[in-house]
């Protein structure tokens, strides 16, 4: 009669998939296999030969497996080598001003009373015949609209000049902008973006990669939200 090949030990390779395992186990399962293939081998019945074909599937299993294992150690390493290389672009743009999702505009006022505001940006899917702006206080009330005429589809960036529709400087502090895009008398879809500097870069962690410290204002934000580098 021929040896049986203990049960568990297949019952093991075939629960889970291969993602699942780890490397000691991975190499634990091809250590029990082995001795156990070499065991049936030399006591195995000369009239009822083991299985070939089964012995055969059962090692392509382990191969895959090893594989896998060889694979996810290479996709560790060019991950490793993908952050480093995010991480050393994103110490580039420290002290660099960027356009990011949001809406606020700072203004402030110099000793002779001159205006200086922050830029902002408008991100249009397509190109728009005109576009109004709104520029609204603390309170929601509005300092002043204008229109910038036609702006093309993509990322641009603009400056309010720090003056209420009365022609009249604005008080010092934060205000929001606010688009609207039109063309064909139709609405386009349209979003705002605020101006910050990056003042920091915190490397990739297990819950994202590369981030930029944009202060206590605007926070952190990834590569993916810079729209413009200014």
């Amino acid at each position: 009669m021929s040896t049986t090949i203990d049960s568990s030990v297949v019952t093991r390779m075939n629960q889970g998939g291969p993602s699942s395992r780890d490397a000691s186990q991975s190499a634990e399962l091809r250590n029990n296999f082995m001795t156990l293939l070499i065991a049936q081998m030399q006591h195995q019945d000369p009239l009822e030969p083991m299985d070939n074909h089964e012995m055969t599937s059962q090692l392509a299993q382990i191969n895959t497996v090893s594989g896998i294992e060889d694979l996810n150690k290479t996709l560790k390493g060019i991950t490793s080598q993908m952050n480093a290389g995010q991480t050393l672009q994103a110490a580039g743009l420290i002290g660099q001003g960027v356009l990011v999702p949001g809406d606020r505009v700072l203004m402030e006022t110099d000793d002779d009373g001159n205006a200086h505001t922050t830029p902002f940006g408008i991100e249009l899917g397509q190109s728009a015949e005109n576009v109004r702006v709104t520029i609204t206080n603390a309170s929601g009330q509005v300092v002043n609209r204008y229109d910038i005429g036609s702006v093309k589809a993509g990322v641009e960036s603009f400056t309010w000049d720090g003056r209420t529709t009365e022609g009249e400087t604005a008080a010092p502090g934060a205000y929001r902008v606010r688009v609207e895009a039109t063309s064909d008398d139709k609405t386009l879809d349209a979003s705002t973006l605020n101006y910050a500097v990056v003042g920091g870069v915190t490397p990739p962690d297990g819950n994202g990669g590369v981030k930029l410290d944009l202060g206590a204002i605007y926070g952190q934000v990834g590569l993916g939200d810079v729209k413009q580098i200014l």
